[in-house]
This record gives structure tokens, sequence and C-alpha cells, in this order.
């Protein structure tokens, strides 16, 4: 089973996907992953950053820096993606899904399965894995669908066994009672 968010920019995906984490971790349950952060100078964003749940940071993207020579470009508009830092980070998170070794189910957290992450083919591959890993539970988000979609993406969302739930402003502090229900229901 999986939990999908999908919701427009500056929404707060990463905060409600942070604080479930910490109700699910406060409850016992096995929770491994990463999340993106918005990196800020002087007020203005300059990138993001890749985070693990153990509190690993690295860069995911900077604006405008240059890629390491001999790497192909990764660019998403003005952000250049640091292939090699996100998967650093977020592969071995990815891959230690479901292999805990804690009797029933973990989860696993993926914030975000977007365009910069979508340049690494072993992360599409090691997001497979976890959906298709018995007795791991997927808490994630995507992006809502502009323009070309993104291949992965739609595969999550037209999953059977994935649920899809759409977060505005709006609706974003009434979530997070269901999702913890939803995330604890699905451990039995």
């Amino acid at each position: 089973r999986a939990f999908f968010f999908f919701f427009p920019l500056g929404v707060g995906k990463t905060t409600l996907i942070q604080k479930a984490t910490e109700v699910l971790k406060s409850s016992g349950v096995p929770v491994d992953g990463f999340y993106t952060e918005e990196v800020r100078q002087g007020g203005r964003r300059i990138g993001f950053d890749v985070v693990t749940l153990s509190g690993i940071r690295g860069p995911l993207s900077r604006i405008g820096s240059e890629p390491l020579p001999g790497k192909r470009e990764c660019r998403v508009g003005q952000y250049v993606v640091d292939l090699t830092s996100f998967e650093q980070l977020a592969l071995p998170v990815l891959r230690n899904a479901g292999a805990s070794g804690c009797p029933g189910q973990s989860i696993c957290v993926i914030d975000e399965v977007g365009k910069m992450e979508l340049f690494s083919q072993p992360f599409i591959q090691a997001v497979r894995q976890a959906l298709s890993t018995p007795g791991t539970v997927v808490l994630g988000t995507i992006p809502v669908p502009k323009g070309k979609p993104l291949a992965l993406v739609e595969e999550i969302r037209t999953r059977k066994d994935v649920k899809v739930f759409s977060v505005t402003k709006e609706n974003r502090n009434h979530l997070l009672p269901e999702i913890v229900t939803h995330m604890q229901s699905s451990q039995k």
C-alpha cells in the first residue's frame, strides 16, 4: 500500500510529511526515507537540499551552479541538479525500506517524486522496488500535473494500491490526522 499527496508549490507538503513522520515515529512505527527542503540565502531561494529522516543533508540542486566536469547537466529551470549527492543520500534509505527486519510493516517516506529526482534512473528503480516490497508502506509526494506528464508520477497515480490525496492550503491542516490513521491502519 502507498499514500501519495499531490499539491501545488508552496502549500506545505514537506511540513505535512514531517509532522506525519514525527507522529508515526512517536507511536513506535519504523519510518525511514527523505524529504526535500528549500535552501534560502538573503530571503531568496537558491536551491533545494535532500534530507534523510536521520538528519543527513546534501544538495539536490542550486541555481545556475555548473555541473561537475564529466557529468551530464541535469537542469530544471534555473536549477542544476546534483545527481551524485541526491543518489548518495536517497538511494540507501529507499533500498533499506522493508529491510529493517522488524516484525510487521515499515514506512518509507519519499518527498518527492518530481522532475529533479527523476533524472536518476536508480531512483526510479528504487521507488518501484519500495512500492512492490511486501510490508513496506510508502508515504510520498508527487507534483500537480502540468505540461508533459512525468511517466513515473502517472504510473504511481494510476496504481490500484496507491491512495492519492490532493492537498490545498485549505485542507492541509485537516489531513494530518487522516494520514496518520491511514498509515497506522495499513500497519496491521
